[in-house]
């Protein structure tokens, strides 16, 4: 049976009208009704919005690390000697076109080491995540469609690169609920502004706008300020409960009179969500009361600084958090490949935290760890272009026909390697995953199966991987 909105979804609708009646007082009734837990506003943790999956998960959340702009696998985690033999010399590309003009082999100026029982190769760019060799699940053969950002950030991130689609946050959060109704169910991160396509990165599309992501800019250490306009400074409770319960009745006049309007009840739930927020989510983001051990486990930096407090989110129950490195596309290297030193040192030590302290509290085994970028590079170098780069011929293009991601946690085979890449790292040549495998895999671990969770629009049941992927059975444990 298919996961689509159905006469359960309307029942849920009415049990939120309870919720929101009289700013949340008949909710307190409900909880009692559903064994929910009411909080001091009447908002029932742990409500029927946590629903069942579809069969049994191997992890319960999502950590997505956005490398955005596309690492260098050849320069991080698939070590390719044979570059360093051809340093400089033409090697075959079999009609492999790039973006942009690219000449001879570039070999990589970084070491590679071999880590934990596995003997996982490293590069040094990543000294700090190889500690955790045997925990990762590393897929060397993911492919994309095309060498481009924008769409291939949307494939990534949507399961299309050209169509308004849901994105996988989006997804993950119809799917499987919520477990704390006073935080968002699905959060996105980027310290410093936002990746390029901006918020079609994590929007719900035709989904309920419920299920968008909740973007925070994560660089700013006041946590009043971090989301905007989630306090009113003018208002505090109860003068503000009572202005939230008047706008309530006008938004509900306002909907009686038009019909089902998905656009005005998601600026309902809005509203309600941040009056909600202001208590958890400042606490949450608050990583100022976390011991001074674990802030200098996880080092300085804005990258740190959201991965603890992503390690707050998922503890208070939040589904689905997108960490983003940076604003725009930081590891887009075109000039230099030597700009990945830079980039690794600014969350390399973060990530090996993060990981450190999800193994640490027990939570790792529950909470699925994705690295990665949109994206890799070319073990070629990319020839200087008016316009495009310095011409320093030091750099790498864009590479979408072969490139890394890892997993971590989850229930993923831990010290594994799947696939490979051609003797240079330009293809994929052996066990290929498209990005569609990918969101399969990960909707698996979660207890959901990809081909019915569905949601119909337009006559259509849609779906994240559309009419594409299959689950990767061999890097599950």
């Amino acid at each position: 049976m298919s996961h689509r909105l159905t006469a359960n979804d309307i029942i849920l609708d009415r049990r939120d009208f309870l919720r929101r009646c009289g700013m949340g007082f008949g909710g307190l009734a409900l909880g009692g009704l559903f064994g929910g837990a009411a909080n001091a506003s009447g908002m029932v943790v742990n409500s029927t919005e946590n629903l069942i999956p579809h069969f049994a998960p191997k992890a319960k959340r999502v950590v997505h690390l956005f490398m955005n702009g596309g690492p260098s696998q050849v320069d991080t985690f698939d070590h390719k000697p044979a570059l360093q033999d051809q340093h400089g010399k033409v090697i075959p590309l079999e009609g492999l076109k790039t973006e942009r003009p690219t000449g001879t082999a570039l070999r990589t100026p970084f070491t590679f080491d071999r880590y934990g029982k596995c003997g996982l190769e490293v590069s040094e760019l990543f000294k700090h995540t190889a500690k955790h060799a045997d925990d990762l699940c590393v897929i060397r053969s993911m492919t994309a469609d095309v060498p481009n950002h924008e769409p291939s950030l949307m494939l990534m991130n949507c399961g299309d690169g050209r169509l308004a689609r849901p994105s996988m946050g989006s997804w993950v959060s119809y799917g499987l609920g919520s477990e704390n109704e006073n935080l968002p169910t699905y959060v996105s991160m980027c310290p410093g502004g936002m990746p390029i396509k901006r918020a079609e990165n994590w929007r719900a599309s035709f989904l309920p706008g419920r299920f968008q992501g909740t973007y925070l800019d994560s660089s700013i250490e006041d946590v009043d300020r971090m989301i905007e306009n989630l306090r009113n400074p003018s208002a505090r409770d109860p003068r503000q409960a009572g202005q939230l319960e008047f706008l309530r009745k006008l938004n509900e006049r306002h909907l009686a009179e038009r019909g089902h309007d998905p656009q005005l009840e998601s600026r309902i739930r809005s509203f309600e969500l941040a009056y909600r927020m202001q208590s958890e989510a400042t606490d949450a983001f608050d990583i100022s009361k976390e011991p001074t051990n674990i802030r200098e486990m996880y080092g300085p930096g804005k990258f740190a600084r959201q991965c603890l407090m992503a390690r707050r989110l998922l503890e208070r129950g939040v589904r689905f958090i997108q960490l983003w490195h940076g604003d725009g596309q930081p590891w887009d290297s075109h000039d230099d490949i030597e700009d990945h030193r830079r980039l690794a040192g600014e969350c390399d030590q973060a990530i090996g935290a993060f990981l450190s302290d999800l193994k640490m509290r027990g939570m790792l085994d529950e909470t699925l760890v994705i690295w990665g970028g949109e994206f890799g590079r070319t073990p070629v170098v990319e020839l200087p272009k008016a316009g495009s780069n310095a011409g320093v011929m030091k750099g790498r293009d864009h590479n979408h026909y072969g490139f890394t991601t890892w997993l971590a946690g989850g229930g993923v085979k831990g010290g594994h390697v799947h696939g490979a890449t051609d003797e240079f790292g330009f293809r994929a040549v052996e066990k290929p995953v498209h990005v569609h495998d990918l969101h399969a895999t990960i909707l698996h671990l979660l207890g959901l199966n990809h081909k019915e969770l569905t949601y119909n629009y337009s006559g259509r049941d849609f779906r994240l991987t559309d009419v594409h992927g299959k689950v990767i059975h061999e890097i599950i444990a």
